[in-house]
């Protein structure tokens, strides 16, 4: 009996623990810090337009010592975007910049801040959710990656990060990448 209650609280602390959203795949436990202007983002915070208008700031609380790339999704989109409720559920992809590395600063709750010089391969795309009625939270959801020594991103990757960023596959995307599972992940919400 006893063994069942212990079993049932790591099974609830490790969901509790995920940095992903429920039913994102994939799941990801290791938190990425994600900050906009002073606005540290915990799992599910609510954010405006005018807090994400600018792109974060990204780190990790443990030292980085290699080269990263950075995501950012929106779960909640539509395939019709001038008119959500007539279109499909759609995963958007907003954003993913290569080569980021650890910038020698530190914030003040100790994040290790990285950076990059890099502006694709998909340029930082703010969040912008439509209005919508009611009101629909968009989860923008970040991922963190190591990036391969001397990586070159794939025809096949290249292709789908150009033409597929509507009904974006956040797996196939990764395997065709070569990229290993995500080392960490955030996300935020945001409502039009």
């Amino acid at each position: 009996m006893k063994f069942s209650g212990i079993y049932t609280f790591l099974v609830l602390a490790g969901l509790s623990a995920a940095q992903t959203p429920d039913g994102f795949e994939p799941q990801v436990t290791p938190h990425l810090d994600v900050i906009f202007g002073s606005k540290e983002v915990t799992p599910g915070l609510a954010l405006t337009k005018s807090d994400t208008a600018r792109a974060p700031t990204i780190g990790l609380k443990a030292e980085p010592n290699g080269t990263y790339v950075w995501m950012m999704i929106d779960l909640d989109a539509s395939t019709n975007p001038f008119n959500p409720k007539q279109g499909k559920p759609a995963t958007y992809l907003h954003t993913v910049l290569r080569d980021f590395k650890a910038s020698g600063q530190k914030t003040d709750s100790g994040v290790y801040t990285l950076t990059t010089r890099a502006t694709g391969p998909v340029a930082w795309f703010a969040p912008a959710p439509p209005a919508e009625n009611p009101p629909h939270p968009h989860r923008y959801t970040h991922l963190l990656w190591e990036q391969p020594e001397n990586w070159v991103i794939p025809q096949a990757a290249q292709t789908q990060l150009q033409t597929g960023k509507t009904a974006f596959n956040v797996p196939a995307f990764q395997k065709a990448a070569g990229l290993a599972a995500p080392i960490a992940g955030n996300y935020f919400n945001q409502t039009g």
